[in-house]
């Protein structure tokens, strides 16, 4: 980077001349929280927003331990053996005590991140809520137009994280396992009404029988959710991120979920949907941080926060005072 700012006119021919060094310098741009950079982030996102939309937009999701990264690695590279590109945004949990993360992605997906036609980019959570980062739209919007044929959304699955991404893709594949104990309790049914298709992995030797069962009672309990699409019934199948057995099937169950949706006329308006609720986002969080950098609204701030956590007001009482406080200025 040479410690240069990356203008928005060098980032965007950067970008369609398909530079991968200047693909990752354009996602942390957007990825900042600096003002100067968001102003230069959305004017660059404006430039690249005709170019962007052609992509599959996949999210996948998963408890800790169900082989996420295994899983992508195995899809990834048979991706890549069709002559497909990709980019793996995989957010990365950030600890609320010190704001780090562990970025490790690249290790555990050594085959993409090495190959020229493969981009995983690890990005931090931060302080959003369900572990999303907060740009991965803006980041998926800039993987698009550099060209990416499918885009990969990996969730760190705790909870919030699935809705988020469900926001932001087209396709949401939950990911799990078989002989984990009461499998069905164990998976929420908010998150349940998300899924287009769930996936046993690690199905396989001994584990396979269980992976089997486990499908099984995912077909039918799916079959009770509410769909998310008119075209398209929600599937389980199983898969083995270790030895790639199922990997070309589920992939075909992924581009007829894409195809059916898109036949229906229910991609495009989903997509509206999505660009409408992320406007509504953005002009919250921009509100919450106008009303906190205010003075007024700092100095009383500190007070009605103490009372709220010593039980001396209710907290809807104290955002009422607060917002009065403003409308009151």
């Amino acid at each position: 980077m040479n410690g240069r700012r990356l203008s928005v006119d060098a980032a965007e021919r950067g970008i369609r001349a398909r530079d991968r060094g200047v693909l990752a310098r354009a996602i942390t741009l957007v990825e900042s929280s600096r003002d100067d950079d968001r102003r230069a982030a959305e004017e660059l996102v404006g430039r690249l927003l005709p170019g962007a939309g052609r992509a599959r937009r996949i999210g996948i999701s998963g408890a800790p331990g169900v082989g996420k990264s295994t899983l992508i690695e195995s899809l990834g590279t048979h991706l890549l053996d069709l002559g497909l590109t990709l980019a793996v945004l995989a957010v990365d949990p950030s600890s609320r005590a010190t704001g780090g993360s562990i970025l490790g992605d690249k290790t555990r997906m050594p085959r993409l991140a090495a190959d020229p036609r493969a981009y995983v980019r690890p990005s931090p959570a931060g302080t959003e809520l369900g572990g999303v980062a907060r740009n991965t739209r803006e980041a998926l919007l800039v993987c698009e137009t550099f060209g990416c044929d499918v885009i990969f959304v990996e969730t760190v699955g705790v909870g919030q994280s699935e809705t988020e991404v469900a926001e932001m893709v087209d396709t949401f594949l939950l990911l799990t396992l078989g002989g984990a104990g009461d499998d069905l309790q164990g998976i929420k049914r908010g998150i349940m009404e998300l899924v287009d298709i769930a996936a046993v992995n690690k199905a396989d030797g001994d584990g396979l029988p269980a992976a089997r069962r486990a499908a099984r009672d995912l077909s039918s309990a799916l079959r009770f959710m509410r769909r998310r699409f008119d075209a398209w019934e929600p599937k389980a199948t199983t898969v083995s991120g270790k030895t790639g057995e199922g990997i070309d099937a589920l992939w075909a169950m992924l581009i007829a979920h894409r195809d059916a949706i898109e036949a229906s006329g229910e991609l495009l308006t989903l997509r509206r949907s999505q660009a409408r609720r992320a406007l509504w986002r953005d002009v919250e969080r921009a509100l919450v941080a106008d009303l906190r950098a205010r003075a007024d609204v700092a100095a009383r701030l500190a007070d009605l926060e103490a009372k709220v956590e010593a039980g001396e007001v209710s907290p809807s009482a104290a955002a009422r005072e607060l917002v009065m406080l403003v409308r009151g200025g």
